[in-house]
Parts: C-alpha cells; structure tokens; sequence
C-alpha cells in the first residue's frame, strides 16, 4: 500500500476525529493553524510529541516502543508485527495513540512521527541496536560474570560505561567480563567508553519477550472496606484538630509575627516554635505555615523588617462556623502551587529549603495533587487504599511519563497531607471532600457538620482545678472557657485549667465574679469544688479595687492609703505616676503599660470605661490587608476548549485546505498583476466586481495575532470596511494583503 503522510492522513479524516485530535492535544490548537499542512508539522515536533505522551499508561507506551522498535518512525510497519511483540491486546492502545496522532495509516501500514524515537529515548522498550546474527545465539558457554553483565543491561538500559570498551583483544587474552563480551561479539562498541548490549541478545535474555507480560498489566490496588461513616467520623477528628492548631498558630503570631528570612520563607527556630506549641512535628508545622499563607490567613508585611502577619481575613475566618472554616483551607490547599514536603531539604547549592521560600514553589503541583484524589475518587465510598505505596506504583503504571523525578514522593506528601486535613481517613476520601472536588461547597459543608461531634454544653470541673471538656463546646462556653481557662491539653477531650492569672484575665475582660460562679454551676456536669470558688471570690476581693483610666492614663481609687502605697512603691517611678487628688493618680504612659507594670509589682488594677465599669483593653493582635488572591484556575485536566470552538477551529483547517487545493489544482489570475500590490481603493473595487458577477475569490490575510493565510471566499457584501463571505465569515479589508479570481 503507498505510503500516506501525516497531513494527507488528515486531510482525508473526517471532521469529528480532528475534533477529538485538538481536544486531546490542546497545544495543536494555539495558534490556530491555517490548514491540514500546519498542523501536521506542528504534531510532529519532539516537544508537541512529549507531551502527548504524558497522560499515556505504561501499556500505551509500550505499543509506541513496539512501533518504533518495528522502524514505524521510517517506514510503515503492520499490526501484526506490533501485536507480535506486545503480546497483549493493542486494539484500545492503539485506538488511543490514534487519536493523539501518534500513530496513523492503516493496519498494514502503520506509522509514527520521526521525533517520537527523540521524545521517548533512544533505546525503545530499553532494547539497543539489532543484530540479526544473534538471533537464538547459544549462551551456555558464558561465566557468571558474564551472565550477570549482560542481564543487567537487558534488565536496564543497554548500554554502559567502561574503560575496557576501547580494548580490542582475542577471546583467550580478554581477562574481563566486557573484553570477553566483545571479543565474542555479544556486545557493541560504540565508542572507547561505551558498550550496547544488542537487541536480540536482550529479548532472549528476557525470555523471548520484548516486554515482560506481567509489566503491561495495571497493578491492582488492594483497598479495605470501612463504613463511610466511620471514614466521616475519623475525618472530622482530624479537621478539627486542624483547625484548633490554624487558631493557635495566627494567635500566635498575631502577638508575636515571626520574621521574614532574608532570602524570603520562615527560619528555623520560628518553625521550631510553632511545632512545639502545638505539639507537632515540623512537617505539620510546615503544612500549617504554607496553609495559612496559601489561604491568604496570614501575609509579608513587606514593611522595611518584613514580618508574617495574620491579614484582615483571619477575623472573619475565626468567626466563621467549623464547615466553613475547614472548607477554606482546604480549597487552598488544592489549589495551592507549592510542595510542602520538600521543605526541610536541600536545594541544587545544597542549602536547606525553608518553609514559605521560593524553593518549594511548583506551579503543576495542584494538578498532581488533584489526580492522587481522582484515582482515590474512583473507588467505592468506604473503600480505603491498604498501602500508600501501592497507590504510587498504579499512579506511576497509568501516566510514567508525568510528575518528574518528584512524581512518587508527590504521591506519599499528598496522601500524607491529605489525611492531616481530614480530607480522607482510613485511606479512603470523605463524603465531603467528594463534594468538594465535585465544588458542590453546600453538600461539602453538609456533609462534614454531620459529621462533626455535636457541640456538648457541659464540662467536668476536678478538684484539681482543671476543667474537662468532652467533646467540642458550643461557642458561647468556648469563648466563656477561652476566657476564665488555659488549655493545657487538647485532642478529641479538652483539659483546662483554672489559675489566678486566667481568673484575673476574665475580670480584666469585663465579667464578675458571680458571672463566673454562675458560670461554673450551671455548665458543670459535676459539683463545683469549694477551692475554685474560693479562688474566684479571692481574686475578684483584690481585683479593681485599683481602677485606671485614659487621661493619658488614669488610676483612682477611694482606699487613700492603697494610692500612698503605689506611690511609695518603684513602680510609680517607673510609670511616671503624679498624684493629683488623694484618690486620684495619672500618668504619661499608655493604659495598658501602667497596668502591665502594676500586676508585675505585685497590685491588681483593672481598667475602666467611662461609665465606670470593667472593660478590656488587651490588643487583639497585629493585622495586615488582605492581599487579593489570584483568579481561581481550573485544573489542566478540565480546561481546555469548548465545542464551538473545535468546530472554529475544524472549520478553519477546512478552510485553508480548500485554498490550497484551489490554489494547486486551478490556474488563477491576481487583478491588476499582483494582488498584494494593489491598492485598498483597486482591491475593494476587484472585490464589488467580484460580488456582481458571483465569482470565488483567494484572499491573502493576516489574522489578529499576525498569522499570514489564505482563504476561498465567495464574497457576498463589501462595505464598511468589511467583506462579507457567503458562509457569513467576516474579513477586515485592512488585513486582506492580496485578492485573486479563482478560475474555473
């Protein structure tokens, strides 16, 4: 059968099939080409090739090696040939390498673009060069040495280094495995440092197969069965404490912003820091950092000793409901272009990657961390993968090509992040994530409240003076608990405790000491005991009885001999306090300062508004704008170009193959000798002439990104600076660079 080139191929296919072509392989399609001619040498370019190959699975690509390895990229091959050497049914990868145009022609002449052998390597299915003449050659006479050298190189790569390949010696002088090798012809010299092992030797070293049987099978991914619910379940375990950690992280630094390292990112010792205050390790500190950052929680303040400082987001966000703030997170987390996982590493200097740097930036780590979800997705709910490494070999078998050298450690950070979120537990995807990858926001948002702990409203109070909280509080008995309480443990059960200062500081805050009473009596599951009344009612007897004010500050107090006290005290100094009335003292200082130094000096001031009563005056810590987040991409996977514009596009090809038909198969005249020559006056006037007596016009144009081509047209209107063709397309006479008649 005569040989067919790639653009005959496709000028002979039908519309639908180059549709799916520019569907499958988005890069043909930008800019648009002008005809069958364009596109055929666009798709066969190494690079174009490459990354049509990316998205293919191990079995796909072992047909392409088998194409090559039959010359399909020099002369045409047959499909038995290919079928011989795979020795599995190719009818649906070869389908596949069809519609990417990596393959085309018929069964009995098969062939692949040139460049495809440089876009997959020189070596197709790791097998050298062919040696007819040692096809079925005996190898009982080898050594062990020898056999164990050449099966490395079937096993691998064929070739390898060596400084005996420049010797040339008889069999019964070579001393070793390679000069032996040579010297019996099982090897190839390429040159005085390099070996090839043949590729009929290799096949026969492989069992008589071109391809192990067992690597063209899709490994199986043992999963384990759980109720969905109970996935749900142990999620919202971890996205709650998620959550708690993302609090106290931009608490933190609301009161303490860490600084930004010179080289940009966050140091170690703040990393540190931030671990051992939520008790974590450094990785999940770093996934913590990179998440309050990637969320928009916390930004640079880019002010002349730049600090990371939680935004004007991180209010509402603390005020949102748990869905939602777990939602958020998590949004960001997908869509964020950065690899948290290889903070901690070193970097091409060998210098250690910090977190929130450069370094850690990849901008395709959103999609790699999308496809380790789908694959998860595809399973039955419930149904969790056994080991995250065979997850990684089924990932690595369907698309080996893609993710780099990065490609399975990508995997195992996804996973491991994954399940830090309580986007998936057990292994398996949760009911919500599902929805979220679905960007159904509301079932998401359903989905974990439900399962979430319901809020309790009760805690247990110990003589100890801790406080247990069962499960999650309502808001208005965890602000309350926030308030009168420190945690001092934290998990699925909150442990409080009770202590002066935390005592003084809901007072300071505004409430009483039978607010507190109250407190405790009525959210106690258990008896209050009498040493945490006793403390209450001893902390509020010495709390205010020293009140403050802002004159730039005020104190006053109705004890005359307490203010005799302050004064003599060093503290009064410090403060720069005056005595005004024998009740009343001021100072320059700030509020807040004066009365920081006075509890450091053993008092207990509190301050107070203008109508007299207890208010809080603590910062609520450090804001910086908002920094506006990037439009939201859609992921590689589902962009892309819509229907009508396929069609444009199909149309297009058309279009410009019709031209070229015309201009190569009908004799044609420009007017006036030379349409590109002529001016817009005599071109519009050949174009009305044209219109009149019905006749095709070839017009020559130059395109809105400047890509010159040509078009059969059948004018239908000139005017207005336009021309109307009577398939409605429409040129701007400006751009139309040449006009011929088409003769008939």
């Amino acid at each position: 059968m005569p040989a067919t080139s790639l653009a005959d191929w496709l000028r002979a296919a039908p519309d639908d099939a180059l549709a799916v072509l520019l569907r499958r392989r988005r890069d043909l399609a930008t800019p648009p080409p002008s005809d069958t001619t364009v596109l055929a040498t666009r798709a066969g370019t190494p690079g174009s090739v490459a990354r049509a190959c990316e998205d293919l699975d191990t079995l796909t690509l072992a047909v392409l090696d088998a194409l090559l390895l039959a010359g399909a990229d020099t002369d045409a091959a047959t499909l038995a040939d290919v079928q011989a050497m795979v020795e599995v049914d190719i009818t649906e990868p070869l389908e596949r390498l069809r519609s990417r145009l990596l393959v085309w022609g018929d069964d009995d002449a098969l062939r692949v673009p040139p460049s495809a052998r440089d876009a997959l390597g020189p070596f197709p299915a790791g097998l050298g060069a062919s040696v007819p003449a040692l096809a079925g050659v005996d190898l009982s006479g080898l050594g062990e040495d020898e056999r164990a050298l050449i099966g490395t190189l079937a096993a691998g790569q064929p070739i390898g280094r060596t400084r005996d390949a420049g010797i040339d010696v008889p069999l019964e002088r070579a001393t070793t495995p390679v000069q032996r090798l040579l010297a019996r012809g099982l090897l190839l010299r390429r040159d005085d440092q390099t070996v090839e092992l043949p590729r009929e030797l290799g096949i026969q070293l492989r069992g008589g197969h071109v391809f192990t049987p067992g690597a063209l099978q899709e490994p199986e991914l043992p999963t384990n069965p759980h109720q969905q619910s109970t996935v749900d379940e142990v999620a919202a375990g971890e996205a709650m404490e998620l959550l708690r950690q993302m609090e106290n992280l931009l608490l933190s630094w609301s009161a303490a912003p860490p600084p930004v390292l010179k080289s940009g990112g966050l140091g170690v010792r703040e990393l540190k820091k931030l671990a051992k205050d939520n008790e974590i390790d450094e990785p999940r500190a770093t996934l913590l950092a990179e998440l309050a950052v990637g969320s928009g929680l916390v930004a640079d303040s880019e002010a002349a000793s730049p600090e990371w400082v939680p935004t004007t987001l991180t209010d509402s966000w603390l005020a949102a409901a748990a869905p939602q703030r777990w939602l958020t997170i998590v949004q960001a987390w997908l869509e964020l272009p950065r690899l948290p996982g290889l903070a901690g590493g070193r970097d091409a200097k060998d210098k250690p990657i910090a977190p929130l740097s450069d370094e850690i930036r990849r901008p395709l780590a959103p999609l790699a961390r999308r496809r380790v979800l789908m694959a998860l997705a595809d399973l039955p709910e419930g149904a969790g993968v056994k080991s995250v490494d065979e997850l990684v070999a089924v990932l690595a078998w369907r698309a080996p090509r893609r993710g780099g050298r990065l490609r399975d450690e990508t995997v195992r950070w996804t996973m491991a992040e994954a399940s830090a979120l309580g986007v998936l537990a057990l292994g398996a995807l949760t009911t919500a994530t599902r929805a979220t990858l679905e960007e159904d926001r509301a079932n998401a948002v359903a989905a974990l409240l439900e399962s979430m702990p319901k809020p309790v409203d009760k805690v247990l109070v110990q003589a100890d003076l801790t406080v247990i909280a069962p499960g999650p509080l309502e808001p208005e008995l965890a602000a309350d608990m926030a308030a009168v309480a420190n945690i001092e443990s934290s998990g699925h059960a909150t442990v409080y405790r009770v202590t002066e200062a935390s005592v003084r500081r809901a007072l300071d805050a505004g409430r009483t000491a039978g607010e507190l009473q109250q407190l405790f009596t009525t959210k106690s599951a258990t008896p209050v005991p009498q040493t945490l009344t006793y403390l209450i009612d001893d902390v509020a007897r010495r709390h205010g009885r020293l009140r403050g004010g802002v004159a730039e500050c005020f104190l006053r107090c109705d004890d005359e001999a307490l203010l005799a006290e302050v004064m003599a005290h060093p503290v009064a100094s410090d403060c720069a306090l005056r005595m005004i009335a024998p009740t009343v003292l001021i100072s320059t200082l700030p509020l807040a300062e004066v009365l920081e130094a006075l509890r450091g000096a053993g008092f207990a001031p509190a301050a107070e508004g203008p109508d007299g009563r207890v208010v809080d005056i603590r910062p609520s810590g450090r804001r910086v704008p908002a920094r506006p987040r990037p439009a939201r991409r859609v992921a590689p996977e589902s962009a892309g170009l819509t229907g009508v514009q396929i069609d444009q596009i199909v149309a297009h090809l058309r279009a410009g193959d019709l031209a070229v038909g015309r201009r190569r198969g009908t004799s044609m005249r420009s007017h006036g000798g030379s349409g590109a020559a002529a001016s817009t006056s005599a071109t519009l006037e050949f174009l009305a002439q044209a219109v009149q007596d019905r006749r095709e016009v070839l017009i020559g144009f130059v395109d809105s990104r400047g890509t010159a081509s040509q078009r059969v047209v059948r004018p239908s209107r000139v005017g207005g600076g336009i021309l109307e063709g009577s398939d409605n397309q429409r040129y701007p006479l400006h751009r139309i660079t040449s006009a011929a008649l088409v003769e008939d």
